[in-house]
């Protein structure tokens, strides 16, 4: 059977917000089975507490946002991603702040942090969302959808009317992540921005943490990056990180194949309420080794999660 997850120990780690520019610190906090992942504003006189869902989020705009305006927490998909990698379903994150950290940019500041608080199993079998039918949602040319297939499969394409986008071989990648490794493949893709938006999203309040050392800049013509890029795809790479974290929003790990072209924050969204909505489409199942029907899955799965602990314990990334 697998089980649920929690950690072992209390975590923190402290940086700046993406889009407020303000110093946070983040506590990731041992929880009980069934308590899910829940976001918690420790600086409120009163403390407030989200649990994350596809109705938690209130605002996609350049990030997922959860919570209303007295208790948002905005950015929390890099996290999100890393606790879906690592088959975290219990977590208590207490925030001083309104914004997750954005770290370097990807998430294997997260994955970091998780490997040394340590994975603890839980005396609970693990619930996944098995996708039984095609259900999509489309925005004009954009569009996402869910397909069935026996493992957790991302397969995303972007397109930017930008020079650096010209390559096609570089704008589509897609990763079964029950056969490949969440940690050489997408954890440490960063986020991305164009040079041209940074002065109208600073003054709308976004991007005022961004710089050079947490996100690929691009001016009209190429990335300004002295660094160049980690991935030759680093661009799609990071939607990818970014798709995994929006669909844990849901819960429940998924089985079953995401496949999108140009989708974002929103659409992302919109998939998992649409999922909600069609009960038919999907069972939420266990997993156990031990059952002919789920067996193959279920060591696959474990083995994807064990040689990701494995891999961050051994510094291995790429």
């Amino acid at each position: 059977m697998i089980r649920q997850r929690t950690i072992q120990k209390s975590v923190h780690t402290s940086g700046v917000g993406l889009h407020n520019g303000e110093k946070v610190t983040i506590t990731l906090k041992p929880a009980e089975v069934d308590q899910g992942i829940v976001f918690r504003r420790a600086d409120q006189k009163k403390a407030s507490e989200i649990k994350v869902s596809p109705e938690a989020v209130k605002d996609t705009k350049m990030c997922s946002a959860i919570g209303e305006d007295n208790s948002r927490v905005a950015t929390v998909e890099h996290l999100m991603s890393a606790l879906s990698a690592t088959g975290i379903d219990n977590v208590i994150v207490e925030l001083d702040g309104s914004e997750v950290p954005i770290m370097d940019g990807s998430s294997i500041s997260f994955i970091y942090l998780l490997q040394t608080a340590k994975i603890k199993e839980q005396e609970f079998p693990k619930k996944f969302v098995f996708i039984k039918d095609v259900i999509e949602v489309k925005d004009k040319d954009k569009w996402a959808r869910f397909e069935p297939y026996d493992g957790f499969k991302v397969d995303f394409t972007i397109d930017f009317p930008h020079p650096v986008f010209n390559n096609a071989l570089t704008n589509q990648v897609a990763v079964d992540f029950y056969d490949e490794s969440y940690i050489t493949e997408i954890s440490r893709a960063r986020t991305f921005g164009f040079m041209q938006e940074v002065e109208y999203l600073r003054s709308n309040g976004l991007a005022r943490g961004g710089s050079l050392d947490n996100a690929i800049v691009l001016d009209e013509y190429k990335i300004i990056n002295s660094d160049g890029l980690r991935y030759d795809d680093e661009f799609v790479r990071h939607k990818v990180l970014d798709a995994v974290g929006d669909l844990y929003m849901l819960g429940y790990s998924i089985i079953g194949n995401f496949k999108a072209y140009k989708s974002g924050h929103e659409l992302n969204n919109k998939l998992l309420l649409a999922l909600k909505l069609n009960k038919s489409s999907w069972d939420l199942i266990s997993l156990d080794s031990k059952d002919p029907k789920t067996s193959d899955l279920a060591a696959r799965y474990l083995n994807s999660k064990n040689n990701i602990l494995n891999q961050a314990m051994n510094g291995v990334y790429q």
